[in-house]
């Protein structure tokens, strides 16, 4: 429940963010005709996001075990590549984050309608998508049965939306800098998991080696099924029986996608901090005077 709820709460703040920015700038620049397509063009996105999610849901059941498991282990990794990407993409370019989208805007004004809708419909579609195809592996990760990952996501996107009302309010001030980075190397945590487990459901369908070839086996030292062990379910989608190409491919991609992440952005930009987006309207807020 856990890692879901961060999933919301990452990709929910970001989207609403975004949301927050393009509203901030067209009511200080007088232009509140354009609101209408802009939202227009998010709740299409919503209702896009919502709509993927489902079909992955409810047409995952209609396969046969091998190939859902076929079909949840390529779905797991895809997900983990979006959202490997997607939080080196923000580390990146937070602090381009608000330019860039006055820049579209401006451009679709000139454009017209249309052009605003779609505007609003890619800025937040890309990170609906990922978020439904994230949770959607995490939850098939997790395979608890119980309606508990999608009530931690659905907690996660209701504090993104909060938080994201307050950052446009002005009522609310964090280091978005700070905020990111710590999510997002927590999410490259859960990630490894999903991958794992991603592997572990192409093992099933056959189309990888190794099934039988396990890493260990504490499953009688560490009770799935309590408190604890639901918790690392939950948090790690820990496994008491990993194989050993499971355990080998979480090592491969936590280890040094967790050092890259976490090393200094001075490599990049060549200086040691990065200033989060000014997604507050017109007023910068204080962290990113810092």
């Amino acid at each position: 429940m856990f890692s879901n709820y961060l999933i919301g709460l990452r990709e929910g703040l970001e989207a609403g963010l975004v949301v927050g920015i393009l509203i901030a700038y067209l009511v200080k620049t007088g232009r509140r005709g354009a609101l209408r397509p802009v939202w227009t063009g998010i709740a299409v996105a919503v209702v896009l996001a919502l709509g993927f999610g489902c079909a992955l849901e409810f047409g995952s059941r209609q396969l046969t075990f091998e190939a859902q498991e076929a079909l949840g282990g390529s779905l797991s990794v895809l997900a983990v590549a979006l959202v490997t990407w997607m939080v080196f993409w923000m580390r990146r370019t937070a602090r381009h984050l608000r330019t860039d989208l006055h820049g579209r805007l401006d451009s679709a004004l000139r454009a017209g309608t249309a052009a605003l809708v779609a505007t609003a419909f890619l800025a937040v579609g890309r990170e609906g998508l990922e978020t439904a195809l994230f949770v959607w592996a995490s939850v098939h990760a997790a395979g608890d049965g119980t309606p508990r990952p999608l009530i931690g996501a659905a907690l996660g996107l209701a504090t993104a939306t909060l938080l994201a009302w307050l950052f446009y309010r002005g009522a609310l001030r964090l280091n978005l800098s700070k905020f990111f980075t710590w999510t997002g190397g927590m999410l490259v945590v859960v990630a490894a998991g999903v991958l794992a487990y991603g592997v572990h459901d192409l093992q099933e369908a056959g189309l990888l080696p190794g099934l039988n070839r396990l890493a260990f086996d504490i499953g009688g030292v560490v009770d799935p099924s309590s408190w604890y062990g639901t918790l690392l379910k939950g948090v790690f989608n820990f496994q008491p029986d990993p194989t050993v190409l499971q355990v080998t491919v979480w090592l491969l991609y936590l280890i040094p996608t967790l050092a890259l992440f976490l090393a200094p952005v001075g490599f990049a930009s060549g200086k040691g901090k990065v200033k989060e987006p000014d997604e507050q309207g017109s007023r910068p807020s204080k962290a990113s005077q810092t």
